[in-house]
């Protein structure tokens, strides 16, 4: 482990005055003012000191430093200009040691990283929580694993399974990339400014991803529809996509999916078949 000091409550209110930050809901800027809490979540993380991990909205660094400790390489996404300037000072001065490359840039347009990180560890905006979430699945297959912390409401339902009252097309989707667990729920005393809402730690793991890209854009066409209509069966909901009631029903039958079901009740693989019947697809699991 590299000597590493991490921020405390008082050091992260001064570098907000130095920066005269206020954090902002729009950027969805909660910072982390507890060590504890920091080495929870790189433990849970699972980070080694060989490793690349990739940080999207690092902030001021609270969880960048309890990454860096363990050794490892930090790739950190920030968009905030002044944040993204002030983080290699902190960290020369707090981690003199380490190995950091800040990109300035919205996480959602970033399609190169260096060093082609194995991990994402990140305490990801609320607003934008689940796009940034797949952004980097998509586009990052060397991410083979990752811990993020979340909205609660949001966590809970990325890593649901079907039949779940809070299973819906953000469950399916990340089901398409790999497994998803909760980690255990996180205080909301533990940020600055304290924010409305619970939080909790998502684990996943990367799978071999089910079907080609064409069948993936294919399938989330289907889950989007499906759940946009949620309370509907099948044969209505789809409907939009497929042709009609009837187009749908054909192919849901096609598939071995019952017509009369609903969205919530089908997995990734299901939708896939959907996908596959309605593209004319025959490729297999890969």
């Amino acid at each position: 482990m590299t000597s590493v000091q991490l921020l405390g409550p008082a050091q992260v209110r001064d570098l907000a005055d130095l920066l005269d930050l206020q954090p902002t809901k729009k950027l969805g800027q909660n910072f982390v003012i507890d060590a504890n809490t920091v080495r929870r979540i790189v433990k849970s993380a699972g980070v080694t000191a060989s490793e690349t991990v990739v940080e999207v909205g690092p902030g001021l660094g609270s969880l960048t430093l309890g990454l860096l400790e363990t050794g490892a390489s930090v790739v950190a996404v920030e968009i905030d200009r002044r944040l993204a300037g002030q983080l290699p000072i902190t960290v020369a001065e707090m981690a003199p040691d380490a190995s950091l490359t800040v990109i300035t840039e919205d996480a959602l347009k970033v399609r190169d990283l260096p060093g082609s990180p194995t991990v994402l560890v990140a305490n990801l905006p609320y607003n934008v929580s689940v796009p940034v979430l797949l952004h980097f699945l998509e586009h990052f297959p060397s991410i083979d694993r990752g811990l993020v912390m979340v909205q609660a409401e949001v966590g809970e339902r990325v890593a649901a399974g079907p039949g779940s009252k809070v299973y819906g097309a953000p469950s399916v989707k990340s089901a398409w990339y790999g497994t998803f667990s909760t980690a255990g729920k996180v205080s909301r005393q533990v940020f600055w400014p304290v924010p409305n809402v619970d939080s909790i730690l998502v684990r996943f793991e990367r799978h071999e991803q089910p079907g080609t890209e064409a069948e993936r854009l294919a399938t989330f066409q289907l889950v989007d529809a499906a759940f946009q209509q949620r309370r509907k069966m099948l044969r209505q909901a789809l409907a939009p996509v497929l042709g009609d009631s009837a187009a749908a029903t054909a192919r849901l039958e096609a598939a071995g999916v019952a017509p009369t079901a609903r969205g919530e009740e089908l997995t990734v693989e299901q939708y896939l078949a959907v996908a596959r019947v309605s593209t004319g697809s025959t490729t297999g699991p890969r």
